[in-house]
């Protein structure tokens, strides 16, 4: 089937990361910004980790931004709202200073644009657990520009998070696609593969390969950003 739309996840494909450190340095900051707010950190974190399984099980009737708030709220109280400038603000400042818990590679851009000049569609289907700011700065921190993607997806233009499908199917209605000309490309077996229960076709990076059943994955197309060009342009010269 020819491809016309690739979509791209983020964390771990096109930004290398291991998720434990980028996450355990992220809290850290955080932490440390809202500490003179009362909030202890290991409350904190718990408190985001319950607004996060909230977003997780969110069933489409709020954006994944209100099901987080909600849930962090019935933790921390109703003073969680007027704490949320102070939170926007570590996402648009402080959270520039995780780009030291993540890794770079160039090939990840050279992708994208190898794979924008073969003449297919391009978006960013990151798990939408972000705001915008702090998706933004990744973005960039993985070399491209948000200008580079026609969608990306953050918590407040989502309904759904991976491994929903549903997830998928927003998505492709955002960008008035079929589930049949889309290739999702991304390194998590089971939440970027899962794109292919919905008719997409899937190309798994295995560069910060996730595999919590330890599937088999030659069930997938798989490799690195070298492969993946191979399989949507075909053989061509990369450099």
């Amino acid at each position: 089937m020819k491809i016309k739309m690739v979509l791209f996840d983020l964390d771990g494909t096109l930004l290398p990361m291991d998720q434990d450190a980028f996450t355990k340095g992220y809290f850290k900051l955080l932490a440390a910004k809202v500490a003179h707010r009362g909030y202890e950190p290991k409350a904190l974190v718990d408190g985001v980790w319950a607004g996060t399984a909230a977003m997780v099980a969110n069933d489409g009737s709020c954006t994944n931004e209100e099901a987080f708030w909600k849930r962090f709220a019935s933790i921390f109280g109703e003073r969680v709202y007027a704490d949320k400038p102070l939170f926007d603000e570590f996402y648009r400042v402080d959270f520039q200073q995780a780009r030291a818990f993540c890794g770079y590679n160039p090939d990840a851009a050279w992708a994208v644009a190898r794979i924008r000049e073969h003449g297919c569609r391009v978006a960013l289907a990151t798990n939408p657990l972000f705001p915008s700011f702090a998706t933004e700065s990744r973005i960039r921190w993985a070399g491209l520009e948000p200008e580079d993607f026609e969608l990306y997806t953050t918590y407040e233009n989502s309904r759904h998070c991976k491994p929903n499908p549903d997830y998928y199917r927003e998505v492709i209605e955002a960008l008035g696609v079929r589930a049949e000309d889309c290739l999702m490309v991304g390194n998590d077996a089971d939440e970027d593969m899962i794109a292919e229960t919905i008719g997409m076709q899937v190309f798994l990076l295995t560069d910060c390969l996730i595999n919590r059943k330890e599937r088999d994955i030659s069930a997938w197309p798989h490799g690195g950003f070298a492969e993946l060009v191979k399989f949507v342009c075909g053989p061509m010269r990369y450099r």
